[in-house]
């Protein structure tokens, strides 16, 4: 503090004022950078959001009541007596309780209230708006809302059009709850993602077992194997599952006649690429431990399940809920698996698709999406409930657990990791055979004519060139975007209500689901008094729209990064009055320089795989590779959308050797300081 502050201070305690320090130059423009910030996610993730929330909320009904025509035999004839297009309508058996509402702010062609309609006729009509509140109608693409007669020939009463009325109520979530097949899908989504749930974490837990308590050997092969379907779009597995179990499927016996299109081909889609997520969790929890318990219990002579049961589980009980509630959360928002395999097994995810793409329906689609948003919402705020619980596990006398070699678990172990592994390569193989076959099953002669894409129906080699774009985009500004972010939540000075605002804002993605998230951007920069509505199918949207989705994991795992920094770093540099942003580029970023890659490559990685968030976002020349190989399946080119498949997961496989090989690198010459 300078003398001058002393002087300020000094002075408001003797009249009685609270003392404030003056800000300096880097409180201002922390708190400049933090405003940009907090904007960026309110952009990004809170007005998307509200726009699609309103969006369930807008009806159109028609107010057949307030229009009213005449007929006239043709020129110079008397014009006939007055019709209501409600009573005519009506009368007619056009008009019934469905098509008064719409959802989809459409129009009602005028010439279906005259049966016997035709535009060579001389006849004559007329129409006008007698009622307020009423949606008028449109002649020659005008909208007309006086009360005034339009007179027209036939063949402009040809393209006359009842507008319908907007309005906001709960009529869309009405029609939902009464529409049985879009309400089913519901219970559809609950019973996939729960069933599916108990099987992966039952399946990780206990291979997390084998990798961190047993002496099993090739620990590190088994761990490779696990997590590779990381690297591939969960499009994947389905497209595998077809060739396995398909209608001509190589092995579609072991099914017992069994359909694998439906729940049985979509758990097993959604537990392959879910696998290894949860793995990653379970294997940190029981890779916490402390030796001293299991000695207690062996020395207690207490039996190898009851040691299980009373010190095992619930040492890796935090992990265990985090998981369940990570894959319940992943699998209950998936579109990809169910897209593929689910057949007429309909899920939320699909119905939004279905609604959006299929019947242009975006009310209802923002519907279906609130509907899904609340079963994402919930497993999220109770998991954080959760942790917040959790304490230490390790004491600063704690014992690791070193485990003991036990020649039959150790075997075991091996089976087990190894069946499983074989499962995890049997359906990748499967994939990267099928897409080599030159027409499956009549010529099973191998050939590379399912990697033309250019003449495939779905994007071509360019989708593939705008992963890799998007993706290096995603990694580079995402990166430096919310590495910043975490070090101005988690070393900023004051301003405590912003930081607590951004930190909130910062965690809102992980819980909004990826066809959510694309949905609401439709609604919100689609709009034409949005002055962001120029990013608008192009490539920016796709980038903003990933970093967005894949936000929260990359933000906390910078934060932790940053906590492990000593905040007299700070201090330091505040003293010698060095400013922040020199002390964050020459100390901050090389001291975190490995979570920063680790950020760019989980950027880059989900990027390339990811297909929810932006199925509806891509134009024409913005096609992704995710997203052709869901059009060429779409279209019937099952083997070239496995091919575009194995080009994702070669280059996600490639970036991350890369990534491996830089680090290593630039480790060993930017933590040179932690060795002592």
């Amino acid at each position: 503090m300078t003398t001058n502050d002393l002087t300020q201070a000094a002075a408001a305690a003797k009249y009685g004022r609270p003392a404030r320090q003056r800000m300096g130059r880097d409180d201002l423009v922390m708190r400049g950078t933090m405003g940009l910030l907090g904007l960026f996610l309110l952009v990004a993730i809170v007005l998307p959001l509200y726009a699609m929330l309103s969006k369930s909320f807008e009806t159109f009904t028609y107010r057949f009541d307030t229009i009213e025509f005449q007929v006239s035999g043709g020129e110079g004839m008397p014009w006939g007596k007055t019709m209501n297009a409600l009573a005519l309508g009506t009368e007619l058996d056009v008009i019934t309780p469905e098509s008064m509402v719409t959802s989809n702010g459409g129009r009602f062609q005028a010439t279906e209230f005259f049966p016997d309609f035709s535009f060579r006729a001389p006849t004559l009509y007329r129409m006008r708006n007698v009622g307020e509140g009423g949606g008028g109608f449109m002649v020659a693409g005008g909208p007309v809302y006086h009360a005034d007669w339009v007179e027209m020939d036939g063949n402009a009463f040809r393209r006359a059009q009842i507008r319908p009325t907007e309005s906001h109520g709960i009529d869309n979530y009405l029609t939902y709850v009464n529409t049985p097949s879009l309400f089913f899908s519901v219970y559809n989504s609950l019973f996939i993602a729960l069933t599916t749930t108990f099987i992966v974490i039952i399946l990780a837990f206990f291979y997390a077992y084998a990798l961190t308590r047993t002496c099993m050997p090739f620990k590190g092969v088994f761990r490779i194997i696990a997590l590779i379907p990381i690297l591939a779009p969960s499009l994947l597995p389905a497209i595998s599952l077809v060739y396995l179990f398909g209608n001509q499927g190589i092995m579609k016996g072991l099914l017992m006649g069994e359909s694998i299109y439906g729940p049985i081909g979509v758990v097993i889609g959604s537990a392959f690429w879910t696998f290894p997520h949860a793995l990653m969790i379970l294997v940190t929890a029981l890779s916490i431990s402390d030796a001293r318990l299991y000695e207690a219990a062996e020395a207690l002579r207490t039996p190898k399940l009851r040691t299980f049961l009373t010190v095992t589980l619930p040492g890796a009980k935090y992990g265990l809920i985090s998981a369940t509630f990570v894959i319940f959360t992943l699998v209950i928002t998936d579109f990809g698996v169910p897209k593929v395999i689910g057949g007429q097994f309909n899920v939320l995810a699909t119905d939004i698709y279905k609604q959006v793409i299929g019947q242009q329906n975006f009310q209802m689609g923002a519907v279906v999406s609130v509907v899904l948003l609340l079963p994402a919402v919930i497993a999220f705020a109770v998991d954080r409930i959760v942790q917040r619980k959790q304490v230490a596990l390790l004491s600063a006398r704690a014992v690791p657990l070193v485990p003991k070699p036990h020649s039959r678990i150790d075997k075991a172990a091996a089976v087990y990791c190894g069946a499983i592994g074989v499962v995890i390569v049997g359906v990748l193989g499967m994939a990267f055979w099928a897409s080599l076959i030159k027409f499956w099953p009549y010529n099973m002669s191998l050939s590379l004519a399912n990697y033309d894409f250019d003449v495939m129906d779905g994007g071509g080699w360019e989708a593939y060139g705008n992963s890799i774009r998007m993706a290096l985009y995603t990694a580079i500004f995402g990166t430096a975007i919310i590495f910043s972010g975490a070090y101005l939540v988690e070393k900023g000075r004051g301003f405590g209500f912003g930081r607590g605002l951004i930190q909130l804002l910062a965690i809102l993605p992980m819980a909004v689901p990826g066809m959510v998230l694309g949905l609401a951007y439709i609604f919100f920069f689609n709009h034409p008094d949005n002055p962001l509505n120029f990013i608008y199918g192009s490539m920016a949207i796709l980038v903003l729209v990933t970093i967005t989705h894949f936000y929260t994991v990359s933000h906390l795992t910078a934060a932790t990064a940053l906590k492990q920094m000593d905040p007299e770093f700070e201090a330091v540099s505040a003293s010698l009055k060095t400013p922040f942003y020199r002390t964050f580029a020459k100390v901050t970023v090389p001291v975190c320089l490995p979570a920063i890659l680790d950020v760019s490559i989980y950027l880059f990685v989900n990027a390339m795989t990811t297909v929810s968030a932006v199925v509806f976002l891509y134009a024409t020349d913005t096609t992704l590779a995710s997203v052709a190989v869901l059009n060429m399946d779409d279209a019937g080119d099952i083997a070239p959308a496995a091919a575009m498949a194995m080009m994702i997961v070669y280059t996600s496989a490639g970036i991350r050797l890369l990534h491996a090989l830089m680090t290593k690198g630039l480790h060993r010459r930017s933590q040179a300081w932690r060795m002592r």
